[in-house]
């Protein structure tokens, strides 16, 4: 079964033809990221402009790519929460409009859950249940998958992202937008432990994590450092701040596993393509005997590959939508 894809939640505005929720038979992005760069971060009246110019010709070139028509469609998934409000009503509605003048049946699908079964492309093998970190700049959560739709949340942040905690640190080091990719590029010529800083602890929610007073500490260093007319080496901050939130994330999701007694762990999310995150994850369930799965990183970020996978078992548990489908800020993964 072949599913045309669309993914508008941020600042990509992306469509692709996937079929029976494994195999990629085009993936196409258009990127709004030099545009944004101009202002240090998406600017969501623009990116939704960007997203209504863009959605049509990006469609055409997936189906094209792909070598289909919309003939050989059996469902539109399409990402209606959670991200910025204008970008996902222009997918949504786009989506809406080509399902009511097809007869193709539209399919409603969470852009985290999506982000997860970007694994399903990478790993063909990987089915459920697993427990996966789910890492981004607007999220951080670890989520215990039962089955394709069914999902519990098992820890979360309680303040900034992990992508957000490096994106604005990276800022206060003078790096460009995004951010957190250059940050991880520049730390790995660095001393991981020339900084000490800390690790915050969520007490009464042990799976939990907070990025806030982490990413305060390292900015604080920075500013007393130039008050004080020292210079501080770019690499080695990078790297004593990326071991810092490596070390919070691999942390809680091992104390989780190791709780919940779960042998198979799955890393998604834009932060998965974080270099050391994915090496500590590998060593550590490796040298545990468990099973870890991680997307390639061109499935890391934004794309609608994997919304056409997680649309395509969305359908087969019946999830549909009509012409009432309304796109969501924010909605829990549950």
């Amino acid at each position: 079964m072949n599913i045309l894809a669309i993914e508008s939640s941020c600042d990509e505005t992306a469509a692709a033809v996937v079929s029976d929720g494994r195999i990629v038979r085009s993936s196409v992005v258009a990127s709004q990221v030099e545009e944004h760069r101009l202002y240090g971060g998406v600017v969501p009246e623009i990116a939704s402009r960007r997203h209504a110019e863009a959605i049509t010709p990006v469609t055409r070139q997936a189906l094209r790519e792909a070598d289909c028509s919309l003939s050989d469609i059996g469902a539109i998934a399409v990402t209606h929460a959670p991200g910025l409000i204008g970008a996902l009503l222009v997918g949504v509605n786009f989506a809406k409009g080509l399902s009511l003048s097809t007869g193709i049946p539209l399919v409603p699908t969470h852009h985290l859950r999506s982000h997860i079964a970007s694994n399903y492309i990478s790993g063909q093998e990987l089915k459920p249940p697993f427990l996966c970190l789910v890492v981004s700049g607007g999220h951080s959560h670890i989520v215990m998958v039962k089955d394709y739709t069914e999902m519990k949340i098992i820890g979360k942040t309680r303040d900034d992202a992990a992508g957000e905690a490096f994106d604005k640190a990276a800022r206060a080091m003078g790096m460009p937008y995004p951010g957190g990719i250059e940050l991880d590029k520049v730390a790995e010529s660095g001393d991981p432990g020339a900084f000490k800083l800390p690790r915050p602890i969520v007490h009464d929610a042990p799976y939990d994590f907070s990025f806030s007073g982490l990413k305060t500490a390292v900015i604080n260093l920075l500013h007393n450092s130039a008050q004080k007319g020292e210079t501080l080496r770019k690499e080695d901050v990078c790297a004593s701040y990326r071991y810092a939130v490596v070390d919070c994330l691999v942390t809680n999701f091992i104390k989780a596993a190791d709780d919940l007694n779960v042998d198979r762990l799955v890393i998604a999310g834009g932060v998965s393509a974080n270099s050391l995150l994915r090496k500590t994850l590998s060593d550590e369930c490796r040298r545990r005997g468990w099973e870890f799965y991680m997307p390639d990183k061109k499935w890391c970020g934004d794309n609608a590959a994997m919304v056409g996978s997680q649309g395509y078992y969305e359908y087969l548990s019946g999830n549909t939508a009509d012409t009432d489908l309304n796109a969501y800020a924010t909605m829990s993964i549950e």
